[in-house]
């Protein structure tokens, strides 16, 4: 397992009941997480000390319930080369705040492969379903361009807010609102090229104009087409997953099989957070990487 274990200003307290209890900076939230089957005893202290809390409908969807929370804040996180990124988070609907901590862990991996890269050559980033740039901001602060793409014109607007709190409004970002199979599309007919590709596709999603994504069918076709917009000389390939069917096997699979003419090594592993008041590991999905021999 890949474990998002750096953080300072992030942390998993404690989990259970299908709950999971967070330090978001200096503030404490409760959400519900469908991974937290078991049911333990809630002995820490935060547990009664909560800033902001998800409720879950058995409807489907659900709200917050505020005690004492600004409407927004921010955290920081340095990467594995030095680079300090700041976010802007505050609770939106669905439970989430803007950041997904786990990933982490793929922004000190990348960051290392692009750092030590980019002192030869250009880096060209493609980051699709970029939601609010912790991946772009990642990579532009190792060294990289990046194209950042989603579908959603709030999630640009908030990556782009991150940029410039984290001292990135000038980095060579292309922050584009498109359907992200569209938008590759047309990148092949430009014959334009990428060094790498970072994915990050929602379980089920709709495109700007309508247009449906479910992962299951539409994942593996979308890889085999990122592939043409691959240099000859790619440094990595990332694909990360929320979805319980695809597992690291199944990621694996996938992508060493639309990647079969590139030189290189596949991995594939849950990805996950450390838990304080347990020392456990709580899983948070999987990722597979492809990258230079």
């Amino acid at each position: 397992m890949w474990i998002a274990n750096r953080w300072q200003d992030y942390e998993v307290l404690d989990c259970s009941d299908g709950e999971k209890l967070e330090r978001w900076g200096k503030y404490h939230l409760l959400r519900p997480d469908p991974q937290v089957i078991w049911n333990t005893p809630k002995h820490h202290p935060a547990w009664k000390k909560l800033n902001a809390h998800y409720h879950r409908s058995s409807k489907g969807g659900g709200e917050w319930e505020f005690f004492d929370l600004p409407e927004q804040w921010t955290i920081d996180y340095e990467t594995a080369v030095g680079a300090k990124l700041t976010f802007n988070l505050k609770p939106f609907a669905f439970k989430h705040t803007g950041v997904f901590p786990e990933q982490a862990t793929n922004w000190d991996w990348f960051s290392s492969i692009i750092k030590k890269e980019s002192s030869k050559r250009p880096i060209k980033v493609l980051n699709l379903f970029a939601y609010t740039g912790g991946a772009t901001l990642a990579a532009a602060s190792a060294g990289a361009s990046v194209t950042h793409v989603d579908a959603s014109k709030g999630m640009v607007t908030w990556a782009k807010e991150n940029a410039i709190s984290s001292g990135l409004g000038d980095a060579p970002i292309r922050w584009l609102v498109d359907d992200c199979r569209k938008f590759v599309e047309r990148e092949i007919r430009r014959g334009n090229t990428y060094d790498a590709i970072i994915m990050d596709p929602p379980s089920y999603g709709r495109g700007p104009k309508g247009e449906i994504w479910k992962i299951e069918e539409s994942i593996y076709p979308f890889i085999e087409l990122c592939t043409q917009v691959l240099s000859d000389d790619p440094l990595f390939f990332l694909v990360n997953s929320y979805t319980t069917g695809l597992q690291p096997a199944v990621l694996n699979y996938m992508i060493s099989t639309a990647l079969k003419d590139f030189p290189g090594k596949v991995e594939a592993e849950e990805i996950g957070l450390p838990v304080t008041a347990s020392g456990l590991v709580l899983p948070c999905g999987a990722s597979g990487r492809f990258y230079k021999a």
